[in-house]
Formats: structure tokens, C-alpha cells, sequence
């Protein structure tokens, strides 16, 4: 008997080990930023909410290249709370389309998260 009662403590507190974690949902996931000129730097921003139900923690931010440059939030982001990745992309040393992802790392259970920007990208006016 006291096996038993141990067995359903186990599937009661697992259960609410899988319910008590935080969600990421971003409202927008990709940027399309049109045509820009060679050298130009651009700035922009994602926006995110947790629906979960407990703190989001933002881990990291992984890249492409160092073109792009990541500012993710370093404190926990509280449950129904939101939170903005902000990014620059240098524009110097690329031509023609790109397609960039941004991979979000973070203790949400829909971790990791893909954010994608596009643009063209001009030759620089002379």
C-alpha cells in the first residue's frame, strides 16, 4: 500500500513539474527590412511574451556571423510579462539577399526559439 502511494505522489508531482514551466511566444519572428545600402546599420526588435507560469530565462543568442549583434534581456522575464530582443546587423561587408537566423536558447519548454531577418542589400552610393 505504501508503494502505491508513492507511485501516485511520483505521477502527481511530474505532472506538475511539466505544467509549471515558462513559454516564449513571440509576436513577430521575422523581419523583412527591404532594400538597404552596403554599410548601412540596422536596428530592429523582436517582441516576446511568457505564457508560462514561471520566470524565463533568456540564455543565449547565437548568430550567423558577427555582422549581427544580439542585446537579449539579462534578468528573468516574469510569467505574463514581455521582453524585447533588440538586434543590429552591419551591413558592410554583405551583398545582395540575406536571409539571417537568430537562434534564442532559454529554459522555455519551445526552446530554442528561431528568429529570422531578410533583406537586400544595395552596393554603397558613390
Amino acid at each position: 500500500m505504501k508503494h502505491r502511494i508513492y507511485i501516485v505522489l511520483l505521477f502527481l508531482f511530474s505532472g506538475i513539474a511539466c505544467i509549471a514551466q515558462p513559454v516564449v511566444s513571440f509576436g513577430k519572428t521575422i523581419h523583412h527590412l527591404g532594400f538597404v545600402r552596403q554599410g548601412d546599420t540596422l536596428h530592429f526588435s523582436y517582441a516576446f511574451t511568457n505564457k508560462g507560469n514561471q520566470p524565463l530565462l533568456i540564455t543565449d543568442a547565437k548568430v550567423e556571423c558577427g555582422c549581427t549583434v544580439v542585446d537579449k534581456p539579462i534578468e528573468p522575464i516574469l510569467p505574463g510579462k514581455q521582453g524585447v530582443i533588440t538586434v543590429i546587423f552591419h551591413t558592410n561587408d554583405a551583398m545582395d539577399r540575406q536571409n539571417r537566423t537568430i537562434t534564442i536558447l532559454s529554459n522555455a519548454t519551445n526552446s530554442p526559439a528561431t528568429l529570422r531577418f531578410k533583406c537586400i542589400v544595395l552596393k554603397r552610393k558613390k
